[in-house]
């Protein structure tokens, strides 16, 4: 019998009634990251963080072999000492930001894996006290184009040769203490992230995107996991 491993897999809300298509949206992007992971022998658990309480989460990350942020609102700006009154801002959950925060620094400090994606990169950076780039107008695209291919350099990104789906119109502005940026862009942004000294990596791009994810979420999750074992 093949053995699993326990994931746990963290996002915002399981409801937004003010924004239901922007639900949608990421309750496909979960439901392919869970068909992922389970695919590649993982057993992931679900847990949303804008009413969770903060302790609670963290026991439960200590015990999982492996932590996934998965993306969603804005960060709060107030994290990175920003404003709050930036071209494209809109809602955001503190709570849920905080919660976050709490498990990757955690992460970081017991050197447990952890992968964050898109909002989970950059709350990555932020909890090593870096900044965020808080608008990009020419990273966002709407309708039918939401989703733009990108070809990272094989020197520069982790999954080497991979097509990566970008949509985002904010990213990662100073580094944060102890984070590497081991991917770009072509136009400079920061695409992915690596702590030195933990088994926690970022990436701004969508691998849980439904065309991507069987193949991006498990090899991303076994560069942090084998980190971990050396």
């Amino acid at each position: 019998m093949t053995s699993t491993r326990p994931l746990l897999v963290l996002h915002v809300s399981d409801a937004r009634p003010h924004a239901p298509g922007y639900q949608q949206l990421l309750d496909e992007l979960n439901a392919a990251t869970l068909a992922a992971v389970t695919g590649a022998g993982w057993e992931p658990t679900l847990v949303a963080t804008a009413h969770a309480d903060m302790e609670e989460v963290v026991a439960v990350a200590r015990k999982a072999d492996a932590v996934v942020v998965m993306g969603g609102e804005d960060v709060t700006p107030a994290l990175y000492g920003a404003t709050e009154d930036y071209p494209g801002g809109g809602h955001h959950v503190l709570h849920s930001d905080e919660v976050l925060l709490a498990v990757i620094r955690d992460a970081i400090a017991r050197r447990s894996p952890l992968l964050g994606i898109c909002r989970g990169h950059q709350l990555l950076n932020v909890a090593c006290g870096g900044t965020l780039v808080q608008h990009m107008e020419d990273h966002v695209r709407q309708g039918a184009d939401a989703w733009v291919l990108t070809e990272l350099g094989e020197d520069a990104t982790v999954t080497p040769g991979a097509p990566v789906w970008c949509t985002h119109h904010q990213a990662v502005g100073d580094v944060g203490e102890g984070l590497t940026v081991v991917a770009r862009a072509a136009d400079g942004v920061v695409e992915a992230l690596e702590h030195a000294d933990a088994p926690v990596l970022g990436v701004q791009w969508h691998p849980e995107h439904p065309a991507v994810a069987a193949v991006q979420v498990p090899a991303l999750l076994e560069r942090v996991t084998a980190r971990a074992t050396v």
